[in-house]
């Protein structure tokens, strides 16, 4: 092209995650314009059709996290329009978004899921508050990880140690979302694997571990001081192996496109277990796809920048558009 080419981040919205998207917009828009890129940021709100008309981009990277960003609606508004974006289609976000669809799907692909169960917030009302938290410790026992279906940066995720937890961890939950996914407890260490597309087929990153001080929440993942991460992980090859392997048949299962990342625990018997996928990984000083990318291109005497620039070109020269 003859000129510079012209990228619309979308960040901000009105979900739980606003204040994380806005930093991943700036933070990957100047990562972009340290490489010749023209960047606009603009915030999902009714004024963004106009905006994007009056600054036609070649492309749009799609950057708020949670709901509408992740679970194919904003996508699907972008395809109405026109524009081709950075990630994942409407189908693939549909499929991701749902952690207890996600998981269904990818366990019937050979992928080791936690055993889980799905309820719905009506269902507590029509049959009682009580009956249904004496199952789920029954059925479950403690610890037990009670989180919303949907959303992400682990917002109203509890790991409830005992029955007396669990009611506050409901309402917690609630908060967040009408579903709760009751899931079990998988003990073992925690990682955090970025994969990306461009253009010859999906390739891991070199795996993040997460470390922290309890649980991995959101105050863990965005505020320095309980988390210590190791990149590279502290793997063997065989480990190595079956933590990138999940990551990657999640990416190619649930039809996922230009860059993702996937949290997988290791257990103590060496069995990857599939946590959560997020189709618009956060893109702060602490999160963990800028680790892995900046980790990838050290090898090459590359930046974080160029893995960017490198997603933004295979967009360009990959889209069709046309998913309807």
């Amino acid at each position: 092209m003859d000129r510079p080419l012209t990228v619309a981040i979308l960040a901000g919205g009105l979900t739980h995650e606003r204040d994380i998207s806005l930093h991943s917009g700036r933070r990957v828009a100047g990562a972009l314009r340290n490489r010749g890129v023209q960047v606009k940021v603009l915030d999902v709100d009714a004024q963004l059709l106009q905006r994007l008309d009056a600054l036609d981009p070649d492309v749009v990277w799609p950057l708020v996290h949670g709901s509408t960003g992740e679970d194919g609606a904003l996508q699907d508004l972008l395809h109405l329009a026109g524009y081709p974006y950075v990630g994942t289609e409407p189908t693939g976000c549909r499929l991701a978004s749902d952690k207890a669809v996600a998981s269904s799907v990818l366990e019937r692909a050979g992928v080791a899921v936690p055993t889980a169960t799905a309820l719905p917030q009506p269902l507590f009302r029509e049959v009682g508050v009580t009956p249904v938290l004496d199952l789920i410790e029954s059925q479950y026992g403690f610890p037990v990880v009670i989180k919303p279906a949907k959303g992400g940066s682990s917002l109203g995720l509890t790991i409830v140690e005992n029955k007396a937890q669990l009611p506050g961890a409901m309402v917690d939950c609630f908060a967040y979302e009408d579903v709760a996914l009751v899931q079990s407890f998988v003990h073992g260490r925690e990682f955090g694997v970025a994969v990306i597309d461009l253009g010859d087929g999906p390739q891991a990153l070199p795996p993040v571990e997460v470390q922290a001080t309890g649980p991995y929440d959101f105050d863990a993942r965005y505020y320095p001081g309980r988390v210590e991460y190791f990149v590279p992980a502290r793997v063997n090859d065989t480990e190595l192996a079956a933590i990138t392997d999940v990551a990657l048949t999640v990416h190619k299962t649930l039809g996922l496109r230009h860059y993702s990342r996937t949290d997988v625990i290791l257990d103590d018997a060496g069995t990857a277990w599939f946590i959560d996928v997020n189709v618009t990984p956060g893109m702060t000083e602490t999160s963990i796809f800028p680790q892995a990318a900046a980790a990838f291109a050290q090898a090459s005497e590359r930046t974080a920048d160029d893995v960017y620039l490198d997603i933004l070109h295979a967009t360009l020269s990959g889209s069709d558009n046309s998913e309807a």
